[in-house]
């Protein structure tokens, strides 16, 4: 990595650059004869007491002694896509966001606060796109009382690792005593290529609306109360996939939200039994066929960061990390 011509390497950071992102090299291992560089690229997210922070593109923080610093420069956006559709952060954040629409909502300024009885994180959260029209501390007040009324605990979803996303927020919660609890990823691809996959599609049920025994495959909760089948069917076209299994339980399943351009997936599970046999890949073909059939152009899906099977599978179905999401939990007294 080079920071200066002729071979220099020089610091050109200061506290000023906070919200840019920012490419450093520093030593570790002091101890060393010579110590050992290290290299970090993300936001200067916070430069208080001779430390640095800089939030990599994935949620991680990395923290640097200013004297251990040993070159530093401002750098532009991460580099344009070279492969699937275009998209900005705050589209598709709506566009996510759409597809799991909560049973309560309320605005805080341009903030949404969303509550399902605990039914999944990304309808029990604060979904923080804009100004929330107070102070972040007023603010944040607020969203635990909100939360609190309701008897649920305070959530607020950030994003990391694309223009225009949150790693500000996100490092203000860390010093106000919110704690990341799950890290996600946001992937886009095309979607004709999708749809175009070689595969049987003729066992897929194809339906507006989900059953007892979709929802037995599905395995997210315990007993389904209203609040599941409120979140599961919001959205402006749904269409839920079945694979017919053994005992009435579909051997796969799926969800596809069409929304515009954008069709999402989510929801694909293959029983046990029944994995390895392309089953999940099916499922996602017929769906992706029938939102191609309603306009759809572009694909998204979310993943945990840990789920090694399932972002294997969607990379090699052509699907790229566009941005990671996290809910940070507020843990204070």
């Amino acid at each position: 990595m080079e920071f200066a011509g002729g071979g220099r390497l020089e610091v050109r950071i200061t506290a000023a650059d906070v919200g840019k992102r920012v490419s450093v090299r520093y030593v570790t291992d002091s101890g060393v004869a010579g110590g050992r560089f290290t290299d970090a690229v993300g936001v200067l997210t916070s430069w208080e007491s001779g430390v640095l922070l800089i939030t990599r593109r994935n949620g991680e923080g990395v923290r640097i002694a200013e004297s251990a610093l040993v070159a530093g420069k401002v750098v532009p956006a991460a580099p344009a896509r070279r492969r699937g559709p275009s998209a900005t952060f705050p589209e598709l954040a709506r566009a996510t966001a759409r597809a799991w629409q909560p049973v309560e909502s309320e605005r805080l300024g341009e903030w949404t606060l969303r509550a399902s009885a605990g039914f999944t994180r990304r309808a029990n959260s604060v979904l923080p796109l804009g100004d929330p029209g107070l102070p972040l501390d007023a603010a944040l007040d607020r969203v635990r009382e909100w939360y609190a009324a309701r008897e649920l605990p305070a959530y607020v979803q950030t994003a990391t690792g694309a223009e225009g996303a949150q790693e500000l927020l996100g490092a203000e919660l860390e010093r106000r005593a919110w704690r990341r609890e799950v890290s996600a990823e946001v992937r886009i691809a095309a979607l004709a290529p999708i749809g175009d996959i070689d595969a049987d599609v003729s066992a897929v049920r194809l339906a507006r609306s989900f059953d007892e025994d979709w929802l037995r495959r599905y395995q997210r909760f315990g007993t389904p109360g209203p609040e599941v089948l409120k979140v599961l069917g919001s959205g402006p076209s749904v269409w839920f996939a079945s694979v017919p299994g053994t005992e009435d339980i579909p051997a796969a399943i799926g969800r596809c939200v069409v929304d515009g351009r954008w069709a999402g997936f989510m929801a694909v599970e293959v029983a046990p039994a029944e994995r390895r046999r392309g089953l999940a890949t099916t499922v996602m073909t017929a769906l992706a066929r029938r939102a191609l059939d309603e306009g759809a152009s572009a694909a998204w899906l979310q993943v945990e960061t840990d789920n090694d099977g399932a972002r294997a599978l969607y990379e090699g179905m052509g699907f790229a990390v566009h941005h990671h999401y996290h809910h940070y939990r507020w843990t204070g007294a």
